[in-house]
């Protein structure tokens, strides 16, 4: 799937400033260092402190350098090339231009998590993230395997969220001592009660310390020259993504506007899944059977493909909006960007808390496809 800008939004980023001290270090990962084995570098610090701008700009220098760069995106909240809820792994082949804007890619492997913390269930977040993580060394950074000897070794970046207080705090010194980092750059803010702890904090007496820390301050200052936080609409900017996400089920000059898009969404012929081909799986809570379908019409979907080996951890290749069922014909009518040859391998529907938008629900001057009345009833 191509990639999908999302610079749809009525309200465009300010320029981006990349300080001396970014370049610097951006410049230390990429080049103070041996391209076999390629550097992986972690990224973390508060909430809104400019974690996946350097992120993005640390992926630019290091493509100067190799051909593909592994992106490693934890940060369920506010992912940095799939909507809301994934945890990816991403090969990027290409420089982004405009720092300012994000945009969706369709990445290597990814799990749907199904809500915007982590703290909805940490055990499977981490066990998420550590699945793609094992992946990657597999894949990209194990060359001693004569089996393989044409096998490319990739540099990878880890993008993390910004919950670094609590349980977050804790989740984050799992990642770090799961991957061990060769560099890790820590974004700090005047006000220190937000920042992590000084020094390489995450090492104990069992864990590895050679590591690379990198500490350096946001881009964005106060009138005093103080390092301060970057403020986001959330929620807005997680409404955004899904609907660029979605706006992929059509060509790419159509629908450009919001109500444009709910329109187009609501008349937009649907797949017709056989509902005996799919394991619906509720990822947060129990449903009755009587209220499956109940539950499920009108809501986002993870679409996943599950196999003997990772049955408990299946794959997830896109998000679709359950628009109704038909119990009698035994359908699901599915809409979504997916392609029909990677769609008619999906056998499992996970629901979670990601919803789909209030703007592409309430669509004026006609009858909202997104109902109760779609599922018909079995008599």
């Amino acid at each position: 799937m191509a990639a999908a800008n999302l610079s749809g939004a009525e309200n465009p980023s300010p320029d981006i400033y990349i300080p001396q001290e970014w370049s610097e270090a951006a410049e230390s990962i990429a080049y103070d260092s041996n391209t076999s084995p390629p550097p992986i570098a972690l990224i973390c610090g508060a909430k809104n402190c400019g974690k996946t701008t350097f992120s993005r700009y640390l992926v630019n220098i290091l493509l100067q350098r190799y051909r593909k760069v592994a992106y490693l995106d934890t940060d369920v909240g506010q992912p940095e090339f799939t909507t809301p809820g994934f945890l990816s792994l991403t090969m990027v082949e290409k420089l982004t231009p405009d720092l300012t804007i994000p945009c969706l890619k369709t990445p290597e492997r990814s799990f749907y998590f199904g809500d915007v913390s982590s703290k909805r269930d940490p055990t499977a977040y981490l066990k998420y993230i550590f699945t793609l993580y094992d992946y990657y060394r597999k894949e990209y950074c194990m060359l001693n395997n004569s089996e393989s000897p044409s096998r490319i070794e990739l540099p990878l970046v880890v993008n993390t969220p910004g919950w670094v207080k609590g349980i977050g705090y804790d989740i984050l010194v799992d990642i770090l001592r799961y991957i061990t980092p060769t560099n890790v750059v820590k974004i700090n803010i005047s006000f220190d009660k937000k920042n992590l702890p000084a020094g390489a904090f995450w090492l104990d007496g069992n864990c590895n310390g050679d590591v690379n820390l990198i500490e350096i301050n946001s881009a964005r200052q106060d009138s005093f020259n103080r390092s301060v936080l970057i403020q986001k609409d959330a929620r807005l900017l997680r409404d955004l993504r899904i609907m660029a996400y979605f706006r992929q089920c059509f060509p790419s000059n159509q629908n450009t506007t919001i109500k444009e898009l709910a329109h187009a969404l609501a008349s937009h012929p649907p797949y017709e899944v056989p509902i005996s081909s799919i394991n619906i799986r509720h990822l947060y809570c129990q449903v009755p059977s009587s209220e499956i379908f109940f539950s499920l019409n009108a809501t986002i979907v993870g679409l996943a493909i599950s196999s003997d080996s990772s049955e408990n951890l299946p794959w997830c290749v896109g998000l679709g909006i359950v628009r109704g069922i038909d119990t009698l014909k035994n359908l699901l009518y599915v809409i979504t960007p997916v392609p029909p040859s990677i769609l008619e391998k999906v056998n499992v529907f996970l629901q979670g808390f990601i919803q789909i938008p209030t703007n592409l629900l309430q669509v004026q001057g006609c009858i909202s496809p997104y109902m109760s009345a779609n599922v018909l009833p079995t008599s």
